[in-house]
C-alpha cells in the first residue's frame, strides 16, 4: 500500500520485492523465514506440551503456506524477473501517471514507482528490498500474536514537521509546477509554428515570462496557510499551516515556538486516541499546557528540556564502529534466531548476534555522551525480545535524522548530560528523583522533577497543590495576560500591543521565573487581598478593587495600535490650507501632532495629489478616543520594475484602559473573575495596623476551585513582604510530612502575625471590629486582555442579511446582540416569557407577507395587474379567484424556510381563521 497524489494504492508485495531484487525464488524465501526457525519465543515454553507443540506447527506452516501464495501469485502474473516486475507496474500505473512523459517504457515508469513511492527514505533497491522484508516478517509476527500493535497516536512514533522542511516541501511543489507549466508553453508554440520553430534564447525568455513567478503563491502560503499541491505534499490538511505570531506578552511569544499541534484533521474525529496523553509522552510534551475545548489535546506544547533536532546528527564513523562491535552483513547472518536486525535511519544495516547487542548499546551510547565520534543527539533504542512476553518488534534502531523530539536526561554512569529519543526513553529506566535511584535499576536521573513541565506551566506556583484543571487554565490565561512584551515601544509598528503600566516582581515564584529573566517582562502586580464575603458585589467569582488603589495605578494598562497610510508615487504628505480645521489636529506636513488626542472623524492625515490638486483628509475612524504616541515614515518594498514604490506612513495610537467595571482578572492558580466595583477606601474593612485591602476576593470562590496553591500564596507573599525575601514556589519541595502551610505559618509566627495567615480586621462603615478573622495576604494578580471596552455592543436599528432579514453579527459591522438557548431559558425561568417575541421577533426578522386561507400558502399568493379598469388584486394561483387573502405577521426566517421546503415538493400549510 503506497499513495501517490493524494491517492491510495494496492499493489501485490511479491511484484514489489521482485521489483528490487535479482534474487531467485528460494533466497527471497529463506529470507523471509529468517527469524522464525529456532524462534525464541517458542522455545519459552514447555517442550513436553502437546498444545503448544501443535500450536507451533501451526504457526509455522501457516507463515510458510503464505509466503510460497504471496510468490505464487508473482508467476501467476506472469512476472518471474526484475524486468517484468518493473514492466507490470509500469503497465498498470501508467494511466495514474499522466505526468510522466508519454516516451517512457513501463520499465522506466516502473522505477519512477519504486524510487518515488516504495520506502523513499532509501535510496538503493537492495535497502527497498531489505526494508520491504522486514516489513512482512514484523507483519506475520503481528499475525501469530508474538507482538503487539503500535499504534500512530504515540509520541515515540512521531515525527514533527518543522518550518524548514515545510518551506522546502511548498517550493519544490511551485518548482515543479512551474516547470510543468514552462513545458506547456514551449509545446504550444512549437505546435503552433510547426517546422519554422527555432528554440533560441529569446524564445525560451518569452516562454519564461509567459510563466509568471511563484513568490506570490509563497506569499499567499505565508499570510493563508493554504496550500494548493495536487500531490498534497503527504499531509493530511491543506489549510491552517500558520499562524499570526501574537505579542501580548513575552511568554504567548515565546509559547508560539514552544507549540506543537497533530493537525486540524483530527478536531473533526469522533475517537478520542489522538487527544490522549499517553505514558511514552513524559518529558516531552506537557501534560498541563494544552488549551480547553476543541484544539484539547490536539494542541500541545514541548516540555522544558526537550527540543526537535533541526540537522541530522553526525554518523560518518557509525559503520565502522558498528562493524568492531559485531555487526555482520545481511548475508552472513547466523542461523535461526540468534540475532537481531540492525537499522539505521529506517535502512536494514545489517544483524548482531543476541550475546552481543546489549555491548554494542553500552558502547554507542557511551560513544553518543562523549560526543567524539558520533553526535550526542543520536537516539539508540534496543528492544530486547522477553520470552513469552508479547511488546514492541524486537532489533537495534538507530535514529540520526531531524524533526526527532530529544530532551536531556542525566546519564548516571558517567554524571554527563545525554539527550534521550521518544522511542528511546522506553526501553530505559529514568528515575526522577536522586532517591529513586537507590531504590531501583534506573541508568538515568531526571534534571529536575518538573523537567515534564513547560516552560510557562514552570511559571505556575505549586500547582501540585491546585485541582488540574486549574493549571491548564492558568497556561492559557498567563498567554492573555498584559504585561511588558518589548521595551523599544517607539520602534514598534505592530498592530495591537498590550502594555501593563504599573508591573511588580512577584513575592512567590518559581526557580524557572528567575532562570528565563522574566521580571524584565513581568505580567502581573502583587496586591493585598483580603477573602471576605463584603457588599455582595463580590459574588459569581467577581471582585471588588480598592479605589485609592486604582488612582494610584493598580492594573494601569495601554494598547498600542498602528495605523499604516500609503501614500502613492504622485502623492505627497500635505495640509490642505484652506481647510483651517485642520491646523488643531495636523502639522503643516499633513501628518498629526504627536500626542493630539484624536476622536471619532477627527482628521489624522492629509496627502494631495499633484496630479490633480485635490486634497484627501484621512481620517479616525474608532469609536474610542485616542492619543497620537507616535509618527513614522517608512517606505513600501518595489513589487514591480514598472511600478515605483510609495511612501507610508506609520501612525502608533495610544489608548489608555485603566481598569473599570466588567475587566477581567485571574490570580497564577487559575481564579479568574472580573471587576464588579470600584469601592471606596473609607468604607472597606481595615486592620490592625489600618492596612486596607487592594482587591476583595469572595471566599466561595475556594471549596469549588481547589486551588489551595492561591491559599498558599497569600500566606507566603505576606511572609515574604514582612521579612524582605521572595520564596521559592517551585512544585514538590513540600511533603504531607513537612507541609507548605506549616512552613510559611511559623515564618507568620515569628513576624508577630497569626499562624494560619488571618487577621482581625474592622469594618470601613460602622468601625467595629468584625466576629471572624480574616484570611489576609499578598497575592500576584494578572490583567487579562478581556476588557468591556473592546466587547460591549448595542444596537437599535442597523444592517441586516439580506437573506435571512436578521441583524447581522459582528461589533465591528454594528450587528446585534448574540440571543442563545441559555438566554432564552434564563428569561423563562425568570417569568418574563413574553420578553422573548420582543428579542426573537419585534428586535430580529418581524415581516409581512400574505397568506391565502383556504389552502394557507403563503407561497401561491401573487399580484394580479390591473386590466380593463380593474384595479390591482391579491390572489391565490391555487384557489382562484374565490380565494380569501389575509395579510399576517411572520418571521421571515420561516418565509425562507417555506420557500426551502417548497424546492424539495414540501409544502407548509398555515391554519388562518376566517
Amino acid at each position: 500500500m503506497f499513495s501517490h497524489d493524494k491517492t491510495l494504492f494496492f499493489a501485490p508485495v511479491s511484484i514489489i520485492m521482485r521489483a528490487t531484487t535479482e534474487r531467485t525464488d528460494v533466497e527471497i524465501y529463506s529470507n523471509l523465514l529468517h527469524g522464525v526457525e529456532g524462534d525464541q519465543y517458542y522455545q519459552g515454553y514447555n517442550s513436553n506440551s502437546n498444545y503448544f507443540f501443535l500450536r507451533l506447527l501451526i504457526d509455522l506452516n501457516f507463515y510458510y503456506s503464505c509466503i510460497r501464495t504471496n510468490l505464487r501469485e508473482a508467476h501467476s502474473e506472469n512476472v518471474h524477473t526484475k524486468e517484468e516486475a518493473l514492466a507490470f507496474l509500469g503497465q498498470n500505473f501508467r494511466e495514474k501517471l499522466r505526468r510522466l512523459p508519454t516516451w517512457y517504457t513501463d520499465v522506466e515508469i516502473g522505477r519512477f514507482v519504486i524510487e518515488q513511492c516504495i520506502c523513499i527514505h532509501v535510496d538503493t533497491y537492495e535497502d527497498k528490498f531489505e526494508c520491504v522484508c522486514e516489513m512482512v516478517r514484523k507483519l506475520y509476527a503481528f499475525v501469530q500474536n508474538r507482538i503487539k500493535a503500535e499504534s500512530v497516536d504515540t509520541v515515540m512514533m512521531q515525527e514533527a514537521l518543522l518550518g524548514g522542511h515545510l518551506y522546502m516541501q511548498v517550493l519544490a511543489d511551485k518548482l515543479e509546477r512551474w516547470l510543468i507549466s514552462l513545458k506547456s508553453n514551449i509545446t504550444k508554440r512549437s505546435n503552433i509554428k510547426g517546422s519554422l520553430y527555432e528554440f533560441t534564447t529569446d524564445e525560451l525568455d518569452q516562454c519564461i515570462r509567459r510563466c509568471g513567478t511563484f513568490e506570490n503563491a509563497l506569499s499567499n502560503f505565508l499570510a493563508t496557510g493554504n496550500i494548493t499541491s495536487n500531490s498534497g505534499l503527504g499531509l493530511m490538511q491543506d489549510k491552517g499551516l500558520t499562524i499570526v505570531a501574537e505579542n501580548i506578552n513575552r511568554m504567548r511569544y515565546m509559547s508560539h515556538f514552544r507549540a506543537i499541534h497533530r493537525g486540524s484533521f483530527f478536531q473533526e474525529m469522533r475517537t478520542t486516541d489522538a487527544r490522549q496523553l499517553l505514558p511514552d509522552a513524559w518529558g516531552f510534551i506537557c501534560p498541563v499546557h494544552t488549551p480547553d475545548g476543541t484544539p484539547c489535546g490536539l494542541l500541545n506544547h514541548l516540555s522544558k528540556y526537550c527540543r526537535i533536532s533541526t540537522r541530522p546528527e553526525e554518523i560518518n564513523e557509525l559503520p565502522e564502529i558498528l562493524s568492531s562491535l559485531g555487526l555482520d552483513a545481511i548475508e552472513r547472518r547466523p542461523v535461526a534466531n540468534k540475532h537481531y536486525f540492525v537499522h539505521v535511519d529506517g535502512r536494514v544495516a545489517g544483524v548482531v548476534k543476541r550475546e552481543k547487542a546489549a555491548k554494542m548499546v553500552n558502547t554507542l551510547r557511551l560513544l553518543k555522551i562523549a560526543g567524539a565520534r558520533l553526535g550526542q543527539g543520536l537516539e539508540i533504542c534496543f528492544i530486547e525480545e522477553e520470552e513469552g512476553v508479547r511488546g514492541q518488534y524486537p532489533g537495534l534502531y538507530i535514529f540520526s535524522n531531524a524533526a526527532r523530539f530529544v530532551r536531556k536526561v542525566l546519564h548516571i554512569p558517567t554524571r554527563r548530560v545525554e539527550l534521550l529519543g521518544s522511542l528511546e526513553q522506553v526501553r530505559l529506566q529514568v528515575a526522577v528523583r536522586p532517591t529513586e535511584v537507590m531504590d531501583s535499576k534506573a541508568t538515568h536521573l531526571e534534571l529536575s522533577p518538573t523537567a515534564f513541565l513547560s516552560t510557562l506551566a514552570n511559571l505556575i506556583p505549586m500547582p501540585d497543590c491546585n485541582q488540574s484543571p486549574r493549571n491548564m487554565y492558568q497556561c492559557q490565561m498567563g498567554k492573555q495576560s498584559m504585561g511588558n512584551p518589548t521595551h523599544t515601544w517607539h520602534l514598534q509598528s505592530e498592530t495591537k500591543l498590550y502594555r501593563l503600566l504599573t508591573p511588580s516582581a512577584p513575592l512567590f515564584r518559581t526557580a524557572h521565573y528567575d532562570a528565563v529573566n522574566l521580571d524584565n517582562n513581568a505580567m502581573g502586580f502583587n496586591a493585598i487581598v483580603a477573602v471576605i464575603s463584603y457588599t455582595g458585589y463580590d459574588m459569581e467569582d467577581a471582585m471588588i478593587i480598592n479605589k485609592s488603589s486604582y488612582e494610584r495605578g493598580l492594573g494601569h494598562g495601554t494598547i498600542y495600535k498602528s495605523e499604516f497610510i500609503d501614500c502613492p508615487p504622485n502623492n505627497v504628505f500635505a495640509i490642505d490650507p484652506s481647510n483651517k480645521d485642520l491646523c488643531e489636529f495636523l502639522d503643516s506636513d499633513g501628518l498629526p501632532f504627536v500626542g493630539c488626542h484624536l476622536q471619532e472623524g477627527d482628521p489624522m492625515a492629509c496627502t494631495y495629489d499633484s496630479a490633480t490638486g485635490a486634497f484627501k483628509v484621512h481620517r479616525h475612524h474608532y469609536k474610542e478616543d485616542v492619543l497620537v504616541d507616535n509618527v513614522r515614515l517608512c517606505g513600501t518594498p518595489q513589487t514591480s520594475l514598472r511600478v515605483p514604490p510609495t511612501s507610508r506612513v506609520c501612525i502608533t495610537l495610544r489608548v489608555p484602559r485603566n481598569p473599570t467595571v466588567g475587566d477581567k482578572f485571574a490570580s497564577r492558580a487559575g481564579q479568574k473573575g472580573i471587576c464588579s466595583r470600584k469601592w471606596p477606601t473609607e468604607d472597606l474593612p481595615f486592620t490592625e495596623s489600618g492596612l486596607t485591602p487592594d482587591i476583595v476576593f469572595n471566599p466561595h470562590g475556594f471549596p469549588s476551585r481547589m486551588t489551595i496553591a492561591m491559599m498558599i500564596e497569600l500566606m507566603a507573599g505576606k511572609s515574604a513582604a514582612v521579612h524582605g525575601r521572595v520564596h521559592d514556589a517551585t512544585p514538590f519541595r513540600f511533603s504531607e510530612e513537612d507541609t507548605a502551610i506549616d512552613y510559611f505559618g511559623k515564618m507568620l509566627v515569628e513576624a508577630g502575625y497569626s499562624y494560619y495567615g488571618t487577621e482581625r480586621m474592622y469594618s470601613g462603615v460602622t468601625g467595629q471590629e468584625m466576629q471572624a478573622s480574616i484570611f489576609f495576604g499578598v497575592c500576584y494578580y494578572q490583567r487579562l486582555r478581556h476588557m468591556v471596552s473592546d466587547k460591549w455592543q448595542v444596537r437599535s436599528v442597523g444592517a441586516v442579511d439580506p437573506v435571512m432579514r436578521q441583524p447581522v453579527k459582528g461589533r465591528r459591522r454594528g450587528g446585534g446582540v448574540r440571543f442563545g438557548e441559555m438566554e432564552r431559558d434564563s428569561i423563562i425561568s425568570h417569568g418574563a416569557a413574553f420578553l422573548l417575541q420582543d428579542r426573537l421577533y419585534h428586535c430580529s426578522d418581524r415581516s409581512q407577507t400574505n397568506c391565502c386561507v383556504q389552502c394557507g400558502s403563503i407561497l401561491s399568493v401573487c399580484l394580479l395587474p390591473s386590466k380593463e379598469g380593474v384595479p390591482e388584486s391579491l390572489q391565490c394561483m391555487v384557489c382562484g379567484p374565490e380565494s380569501d387573502i389575509r395579510n399576517v405577521e411572520l418571521p421571515h426566517s420561516l418565509r425562507y424556510l417555506a420557500a426551502q421546503l417548497a424546492s424539495v415538493n414540501i409544502g407548509l400549510k398555515f391554519g388562518l381563521s376566517r
